[in-house]
């Protein structure tokens, strides 16, 4: 799938500002570094499972490396997501309403997303500092967990931004009719 050249038709950031833009290559960066991590993982499962199949050799630890690299990799997908209005909606009874009606009620969503994202960029950075403090370790390698969940920060505070600034954007569109 190609993506819109930026202020083509159809482009899914039009009347985003330098702002917006900026806000865009950041999530896009997160999103490739998110897919990165899934790509790692995946070549890692293969090798432990044909290690394991033919060798007796799996790559010790893999079951941590793929929850801890999953949970860092989801996290980095988010943003991008509610900026590109990929994430999921129900929007089966509101098709047919005033685009302006459709508009304050996406900023609204988008301000609930921006919230979110606050709130679990906190907790997620405070449970790491907990984990840090008390020097929890996974079972088989010994890595210290809280790693990973300071990895996830970035991405959860991306979706915090994402969500304000989407609120923004529908509300200083919805005097233009429809928003984009």
């Amino acid at each position: 799938m190609q993506e819109p050249m930026p202020d083509a038709p159809g482009d899914a950031f039009a009347g985003f500002g330098p702002v917006g833009r900026a806000l865009v290559w950041l999530c896009k960066l997160g999103s490739v570094l998110g897919g990165l991590i899934f790509v790692a993982l995946v070549n890692m499962s293969i090798v432990s499972i044909v290690g394991r199949k033919l060798a007796a050799t799996p790559v010790p630890g893999d079951l941590e490396l793929m929850q801890m690299g999953s949970a860092v990799g989801a996290a980095a997908f988010f943003a991008y997501c509610h900026l590109t209005r990929n994430d999921v909606k129900v929007d089966f009874f509101t098709q047919n309403w005033n685009p302006r009606t459709v508009a304050w009620l996406d900023a609204f969503g988008s301000l609930l997303v921006a919230l979110f994202g606050v709130l679990i960029t906190w907790r997620t950075w405070i449970g790491a500092m907990n984990l840090k403090e008390y020097g929890e370790t996974s079972a088989i390698l010994g890595w210290p967990v809280w790693v990973a969940q300071v990895l996830m920060v970035p991405g959860f505070a991306l979706l915090a931004a994402a969500g304000f600034y989407m609120c923004f954007h529908f509300i200083t569109h919805v005097g233009k009719g429809a928003v984009k």
